[in-house]
């Protein structure tokens, strides 16, 4: 049967492919897929495991104590009756053999078919016989386990066309780590139940460009494995099981969407200005250092911000010394050929973890906690080292430091002081170092907007983080889905601060730039050009798109239409002023 699901749209496009589930009630364990012809060795796994339990068991029956209660041996008879039961391993087995689905995600796939058919039972004994089945699969999980450490391996997830088809993979929510693991790899959009359009899993998303869908309430249950599914990620739309009008429909908008990228690609290399003659900087946010190649190829003129801390998550082994730092932020500044890289200092916390090698504490995942500078100022050693890093890689470019989450002149000051020191101990190795290597701060706390002199007295530019400026002021943490619909960058409270830091940077002559989703949604780009913005930093996929606005805008008419969307509260005088300057 067909039918939609509706969600928020984070990255545009159309996928069209078969669904790769990932359930919630399996996220414990690794979802892969095995290579053809290792079928019957992943089935001896898995047979081997139930063995193991069995022995398990009776060995457990064999030893218990003579005074030990009755409902003991019961209990493990129960569960030895559950294991010796075949049906428990045969789909298992068949899912294996038919679809290679490895060993812990066939088990994890029938026990959520069996605890779903429990959960309709109305008698309440037999209901609770779902937990005796649950701690058994349990049981042959860990054994499994044992026999490899369950993660997934690069050498393990499969590409689609393994599959035979395109493949979107759905799942409850996917951390931005593991959708790293999905950027080597050519699935074709993906679908969560939780998430939020300026979740750090949105931004991997577009950096993937792939389509995408996230907080579609229930997908992981209502979707099954194999379901055909059509993502719609510009209206935030999954059509699961479409019919062959439905699908000639969306392949047909595929082919425009491809259309229009192709003509796209005719402005990479034109001037970037508006029909008033105002020149405009269009640079690029990036994760990896590879991504520098793609930012130039389509235009960019710089990077306005590389996301260090993708360095060092999804890290089996230790955080990356000074020697791998360094070798990593100079292959951008080298792939950039001279253009300015805004390197911002590692910004861990809330939705982004250190790797699991790490011996450092971990940060919480409270966005208003120990992240970003407030981590680095506390592990100063680890601070320093970045700083060398970055320090020794502006000595073969434009390399520059830039600074998160900046709210107090104490941590101002102890972050200069700290790139002093990190200079003073390249000189004393004789290392080479750009001295004049420029600083700049993040504006992202409520609390820098509102004491923007003492930035701009202390700084060589700024940079305007709106996903956490927008967060903090409207009091959203922006991955909670409960309030995520909360999430909004047209508040009249959003745009006053924005004006109000780019009238001011401006008029004392210091570059400001937007870094966050804002700058790159081309919604919004006559709105910041009214704001007075001529510096936009945002995924390079959305360069030329922000770029075909930028070149039919005229920003003296923007500006003087502007006035009217700041004074509006009313949400309809505010939706008529915008209409009006969007005119």
């Amino acid at each position: 049967m067909t039918f939609a699901l509706h969600g928020i749209p984070v990255s545009k496009g159309i996928a069209i492919g078969k669904a790769v589930l990932i359930s919630r009630a399996a996220l414990e364990v690794s979802h892969y897929l095995i290579e053809s012809g290792k079928e019957e060795l992943e089935a001896k796994k898995l047979l081997d495991a139930f063995e193991q339990v069995r022995l398990e068991l009776a060995q457990l029956r064999q030893g218990l104590p003579k005074d030990a209660p009755q409902e003991m041996g019961a209990f493990l008879d129960v569960h030895g009756m559950i294991l010796a039961d075949p049906a428990l391993a045969e789909k298992p087995l068949k899912l294996i053999r038919a679809q290679r689905l490895n060993a812990a995600w066939a088990l994890t796939t029938e026990l959520n078919d069996l605890l779903e058919q429990f959960a309709e039972i109305e008698d309440a004994y037999l209901k609770e016989r779902a937990n005796d089945i649950r701690q058994v699969a349990e049981r042959v999980l860990k054994a499994l386990n044992a026999q490899k450490k369950d993660t997934i391996e690069e050498s393990e997830l499969l590409s689609p066309s393994d599959v035979g088809v395109d493949a979107i993979i759905v799942a409850h929510d996917i951390a931005p780590h593991d959708m790293l693991r999905f950027k080597e790899h050519a699935f074709t959009g993906f679908v969560t139940d939780l998430g939020g359009k300026t979740s750090h899993t949105a931004i991997v998303a577009r950096s993937m460009e792939i389509p995408a869908v996230v907080g579609v309430r229930h997908a992981s249950e209502m979707i099954r494995h194999g379901d055909w599914l059509v993502i719609d990620g510009e209206h935030g739309v999954v059509v699961v099981a479409p019919d062959e009008q439905l699908l000639s429909e969306y392949r047909l908008l595929q082919a425009k969407a491809i259309e229009e990228t192709r003509k796209l690609q005719e402005l990479k290399h034109s001037r970037t200005t508006t029909v008033d003659d105002v020149s405009i900087e269009l640079l690029a946010n990036i994760e990896l250092p590879e991504d520098a190649t793609q930012a130039v190829d389509l235009g960019a003129i710089g990077v306005g911000l590389f996301r260090s801390e993708f360095l060092f998550m999804d890290r089996n082994q230790a955080l990356p010394d000074e020697e791998q730092q360094f070798r990593e932020y100079r292959r951008v500044v080298d792939l950039m050929h001279g253009l300015p890289v805004n390197i911002r200092t590692i910004d861990v916390g809330a939705d982004k973890a250190l790797g699991s090698g790490s011996d450092i504490s971990q940060t919480g995942t409270s966005p208003l906690g120990l992240r970003a500078i407030r981590w680095s100022l506390t592990e100063p050693e680890i601070f320093l080292t970045q700083l060398r890093a970055i320090l020794r890689a502006s000595a073969y470019g434009q390399a520059r430091i830039m600074i998160p989450m900046l709210a107090h002149v104490k941590e101002i000051d102890e972050t200069l002081r700290l790139i002093e020191k990190a200079k003073h101990q390249l000189h004393q190795r004789g290392q080479a170092f750009n001295p004049n290597i420029q600083v700049g701060a993040m504006i992202e706390i409520p609390a820098a907007a509102l004491v923007l002199p003492l930035f701009i007295n202390r700084f060589d530019f700024l940079s305007i983080g709106t996903n956490d400026l927008i967060q903090y002021t409207l009091a959203i943490d922006r991955a909670d889905h409960a309030v995520a619909h909360l999430y909004d960058p047209l508040h009249p409270a959003i745009l006053n601060l924005l004006f109000n830091i780019i009238d001011q940077a401006k008029r004392a002559n210091i570059p400001v730039a937007v870094c966050g989703e804002m700058a790159g949604d081309p919604t919004m780009t006559r709105l910041l050009l009214g704001l007075g913005l001529t510096d936009f930093s945002m995924h390079f996929s959305q360069l030329l798109l922000v770029k075909r606005e930028i070149l039919k805008a005229d920003v003296g008419l923007l500006k003087s239409r502007i006035g009217a969307v700041l004074q509006a509260i009313e949400p309809e005088d505010q939706a008529r002023a915008l209409d009006q300057l969007l005119a």
